[in-house]
């Protein structure tokens, strides 16, 4: 019997990945995906699609005392009831904005950002609101019926949001969301740079264009002014992350505590107060959750404050916050950057395998016939489940490494991989 690991990134699954990841017997897992929602969400998808096969082969050799395991799909009717409700808002949004005003912009491509600077911050809030871009790009002829706009947002987002430019970063090692770079305030005229990055965002929610980037989730949150969670630093800095969670679980008072942070900057220790006077407050168990509502708010925001409240100042010029506090977090990812849709085949051509496993085992031409079979919105929850993210660098699936996370919530922390490991010697196993 070989084991297939699958390393567990998602947040929402960190608890039961600890408790099951010595499980060997399916039963057993079978038996936890009935009472764990998160386990169950996770796998039923796969049990559908295998039990419809399975049921597909009985019917050609009918057999009397033979139950299908699965009646119904309890998570895609989850997820079809989420889709209607996303599309029925977008719908409400973009009716704020609906309109046949154009104004041209004419764009030369290889001056794209800088073209595309002066134009948008040159035209008011009002005309960017009411009027949709009929690009024109500089030395070509054509009419824009939709193409150029397209590739223009395409192609402007590459610039603006790369971390190549200093304006922003990626989010973490080995992934590809982004954030804002705390040493992006070196950059002159920085605030203008991200009013304007506002503004392209707002553009293209009002022209129905998708950026080609992906923000880490805590982004979204502050531009629909939703408190920070500590869950929002576990894809960012799962060291920090699990030194609160220690400390949320633990007495901190022999950790001897103040509320206030070190760190170094350009060579020298800052100290900054968390709160007003907090260098002389010590963390007790008492006031212990205000702590680490202070310390996620600093590690989400050091550095990017201002330019944070820039780019959300240029976005809401455009959009008000009223037309997008229908929206959470994913769903305003949805709105910005879209759905990706997967390259199935690139993903199968630059998958690597370990424990024994090959592209040609039975257990992989399962797995990839299961995978195959899902929506790409299934196939995207299950690219998030393995790396982290749901979005695909520049390269494509070469450029897509596995995250690995730490299981060790101590100070100081020790960096631990920590995997499920499930065992098939069968397809029944898989069902």
């Amino acid at each position: 019997m070989e084991t297939l690991s699958m390393s567990n990134t998602l947040p929402e699954y960190s608890i039961w990945a600890r408790e099951l990841s010595c499980a060997t017997d399916p039963q057993e897992l079978l038996s936890r995906m009935q009472t764990d929602k998160s386990f169950g969400d996770f796998m039923r998808a796969v049990l559908e699609v295998l039990n419809n096969q399975s049921r597909i082969l009985s019917e050609a050799t009918p057999r009397q005392d033979e139950t299908p395991m699965l009646q119904t799909n309890p998570a895609q009717s989850s997820m079809d009831s989420q889709n209607v409700q996303f599309q029925t808002k977008l719908q409400s949004l973009q009716a704020h904005y609906s309109t046949d005003n154009r104004v041209i912009t004419t764009v030369r491509r290889d001056h794209i950002l800088a073209d595309a600077f002066r134009n948008v911050m040159h035209l008011s809030s009002g005309i960017l609101q009411t009027h949709h871009f009929k690009v024109q790009w500089a030395g070509e002829l054509g009419i824009d019926a939709g193409g150029p706009s397209r590739e223009f947002f395409f192609k402007l987002s590459h610039q603006i949001f790369n971390p190549y430019y200093g304006l922003f970063q990626y989010s973490s090692q080995g992934s590809y969301s982004v954030e804002i770079s705390p040493f992006s305030s070196q950059i002159n005229d920085a605030l203008k740079w991200f009013q304007f990055a506002g503004r392209v965002i707002g553009c293209a929610i009002i022209q129905r264009q998708l950026l080609d980037v992906f923000f880490a989730r805590h982004f979204y949150k502050a531009i629909l002014n939703i408190p920070f969670s500590l869950s929002d630093i576990e894809g960012i800095d799962v060291s920090f992350y699990n030194s609160l969670v220690y400390l949320q679980e633990n007495d901190p008072e022999d950790l001897q505590l103040t509320f206030s942070v070190e760190e170094e900057c350009f060579g020298e220790i800052v100290e900054t107060n968390l709160k007003k006077g907090g260098s002389k407050i010590s963390v007790t168990e008492n006031n212990k959750k205000e702590y680490i509502k202070l310390m996620v708010n600093w590690r989400l925001s050091r550095g990017v404050q201002e330019q944070m409240e820039a780019l959300v100042k240029g976005l809401r010029e455009l959009v008000p916050l009223k037309h997008l506090t229908p929206f959470d977090a994913r769903e305003l990812e949805w709105v910005i950057a879209g759905t990706p849709e997967i390259n199935f085949e690139d993903w199968k051509a630059n998958t690597e395998y370990s424990s024994g496993y090959d592209a040609n085992h039975t257990v992989i031409k399962w797995f990839w016939e299961v995978v195959a079979s899902y929506s790409n919105e299934q196939k995207l929850k299950l690219l998030q489940f393995v790396t982290g993210t749901s979005s695909i660098p520049f390269e494509g699936f070469k450029a897509l490494k596995t995250r690995p996370r730490t299981s060790d919530a101590k100070l100081p922390n020790k960096v631990e991989k920590e995997k499920i490991v499930l065992k098939f010697d069968s397809e029944q196993h898989i069902q």
